[in-house]
């Protein structure tokens, strides 16, 4: 087994409850973790018997662009796709962080996770 890990992936879009928030937009960063058996691509090195990192970035920034009111909603949309498209994922958690939310506070940034294994 191993694990790709996609970090630090940055968009901006338009989540969030209150209205400004979709009107005006914020900052977000997203980060992928996939459990996959990663022992054929290590002997083949060829692409087609990994995870493809660009993929999983085209799926993350494609998901990102569709407001939802809850970070919660569009990880789990991210997660879908992710279990759907790219069969050789076991395993996927996704970390969605809205920089400087506007809660009143200097708080750098807020994040949510959520997991899913294929079934």
């Amino acid at each position: 087994m191993g694990k790709v890990i996609v970090n630090n992936i940055r968009v901006f879009a338009h989540h969030g409850c209150l209205n400004e928030e979709s009107i005006v937009g914020s900052e977000y960063t997203v980060d992928v973790h996939v459990d996959t058996d990663l022992n054929k691509a290590s002997i083949t090195d060829e692409l087609t018997d990994t995870v493809d990192y660009v993929q999983i970035n085209h799926i993350v920034k494609t998901e990102m662009q569709i407001a939802s009111k809850l970070l919660e909603h569009v990880a789990k949309r991210i997660i879908d796709r992710i279990i759907s498209e790219i069969k050789m994922v076991d395993f996927v958690e996704v970390f969605v962080s809205k920089i400087n939310p506007p809660i009143g506070g200097d708080v750098e940034k807020v994040t949510i996770s959520l997991s899913s294994k294929r079934s």
